[in-house]
């Protein structure tokens, strides 16, 4: 196993050498110590490789990840998993604002909390949050879900197009075009696989949660809806 200590080889170096990898990397688990909140790490990964980050990450870490799985044992900065295309990203302890930003796929498990704009113009991640998200989460959701166990700050969902958002605890309030819909069979599927994905077991109840998507009132302009715009 490959270990980078970021306090003798810098982050340059680090990117350098990780994107270097073929798809058929010999070396599969990567681990970087000391990472001491720098920014960028394991950016734009294009191989199936396992990155351990030990320790917390700065700003946009794995962000545009394709293939690899990264786990940061720590948190995350703003940003983390920004336009991911595909793998996994596990975040152990909270993340900053913008997680998962414009994310094309994948998944994005964070352990902890994640503060405002978790999910902001996703565009088919789903991603788990164990805690809560904080203000304006989902907003401009186009594709993807989002699943909350904790609770949900101000204007979930603001302006949302078709992600599917579940949350178990309480929402503070919903953003414009965003409601309450019916939890049928085929969500409860859904919402139990990505639960399963993200390392809950069948011990979390799903009739905790609710589901909330987009009314798709603001879809065109209206002049009805001036206000809500």
């Amino acid at each position: 196993m490959p270990t980078i200590d970021l306090a003798v080889i810098g982050r340059r170096e680090l990117n350098s050498r990780l994107h270097g990898l073929s798809a058929d990397a010999s070396d599969i688990l990567w681990r970087i110590e000391n990472p001491g909140g720098q920014h960028a790490l394991a950016v734009g990964m294009t191989a199936p490789v396992t990155i351990e980050i030990a320790g917390h990450a700065g700003y946009y870490c794995a962000g545009m990840n394709q293939h690899a799985t990264v786990v940061i044992e720590g948190n995350a900065g703003v940003g983390v998993a920004e336009n991911m295309m595909s793998g996994a990203i596990h975040v152990r302890g909270d993340a900053s604002q913008a997680a998962g930003a414009t994310a094309r796929g994948g998944l994005l498990v964070i352990e902890g909390n994640a503060a405002a704009r978790c999910g902001i113009s996703m565009k088919g991640v789903n991603i788990v949050v164990k805690g809560s998200v904080g203000p304006m989460s989902a907003f401009m959701a186009q594709s993807g879900a989002l699943v909350v166990l904790g609770d949900a700050g101000e204007a979930l969902g603001e302006s949302i197009y078709e992600a599917k958002l579940f949350v178990r605890g309480q929402v503070k309030s919903l953003g414009a075009d965003c409601v309450q819909k019916d939890m049928r069979a085929e969500h409860r599927l859904e919402l139990r696989a990505l639960l399963e994905a993200a390392g809950i077991g069948p011990e979390v109840n799903l009739d905790e949660f609710k589901r909330y998507g987009s009314s798709r009132t603001l879809y065109t302009f209206h002049v009805d809806n001036a206000a809500a715009y």
